[in-house]
């Protein structure tokens, strides 16, 4: 089990790795501005924002976390789905958050990140023209797990935080999320005996927002089962659970990029359908 775990997360850095290359190639939208939610040590954490046309009513937001095994990655992984929901009049957002490979930090540093990122955007809901129930968490792989943990885990939040504004968002948009990180999930190397304090599966509650997830049937970090697990869970407990599969795709698949878009044009259309429904996007 140790040498399958440590595979794994060799596998997850060279993915990240590659997603960097490979976002190189591929022609991204700017975000409009970048907004500074935290500042812990020398460290300034910022959201990059994209901007929906003026509207005199409060908007609809998201928040994006990139993937990268926790180890590292970049904002502009999800540049492209915050232009597409900008346009549609959503508050789009790419969170940044400290990773080993740059602040030598631990998955539990990026999931007080997350929460931190969910709180400064909900206590400045009025700076900002959005609806502070209306705001979504996404991410993929890794940022997948800091999205679906801000939703599901209790405690981990940054020592001195003002907690009375909650953290938890009012829906998941994840791609192939890392949200098992129990002794057969992925993570449970860095995590050990403390997974059951940030594994999202294991602290699925009543209460839960609603999901979709994307994932590939050939993903060989996040088996099928794990998906259906994490869906089965939240429908026991009442909440809606959304899981698209992907037949044959491996890890990344819904990348911009990686050889195959139109797997990002369906993630796309799947994510639209479901913030439609949920009264983010207005029907067309």
């Amino acid at each position: 089990m140790k040498h399958r775990l440590s595979l794994l997360a060799i596998v997850m850095t060279l993915n990240s790795v590659i997603w960097a290359q490979e976002s190189e190639t591929v022609q991204k939208p700017e975000p409009d501005r970048q907004q500074v939610y935290k500042t812990i040590d020398d460290v300034e954490l910022s959201l990059h924002i994209f901007e929906p046309a003026p509207s005199d009513e409060p908007r609809p937001a998201i928040v994006f976390f990139f993937g990268g095994g926790w180890n590292g990655g970049s904002p502009s992984q999800f540049y492209s789905q915050c232009r597409h929901l900008a346009d549609q009049g959503v508050v789009a957002m790419a969170a940044d958050y400290r990773v080993k490979s740059r602040n030598q930090t631990t998955p539990f540093h990026c999931v007080q990140d997350g929460k931190s990122a969910m709180r400064w955007v909900r206590s400045h809901a009025e700076e900002l023209n959005i609806d502070p129930d209306r705001i979504a968490a996404g991410g993929g792989s890794a940022g997948g797990h800091v999205a679906a943990a801000v939703a599901t885990v209790p405690e981990l939040n940054e020592p001195g935080e003002e907690t009375s504004v909650s953290c938890v968002p009012n829906a998941l948009v994840l791609f192939n999320p890392v949200y098992d990180n129990g002794p057969d999930g992925y993570g449970y190397e860095r995590v050990k005996d403390r997974y059951l304090e940030i594994s999202p599966l294991h602290n699925i509650r009543t209460g839960m927002p609603p999901a979709i997830v994307f994932l590939g049937t050939k993903d060989k970090l996040i088996p099928v089962s794990t998906a259906k697990a994490f869906q089965k869970a939240m429908q026991d407990v009442g909440s809606r659970s959304e899981l698209m599969l992907f037949e044959g795709e491996p890890h990344g698949f819904f990348n911009l990029g990686r050889g195959n878009d139109e797997n990002y044009e369906k993630t796309v259309a799947g994510m639209d359908e479901f913030l439609t429904s949920l009264g983010f996007i207005e029907a067309e």
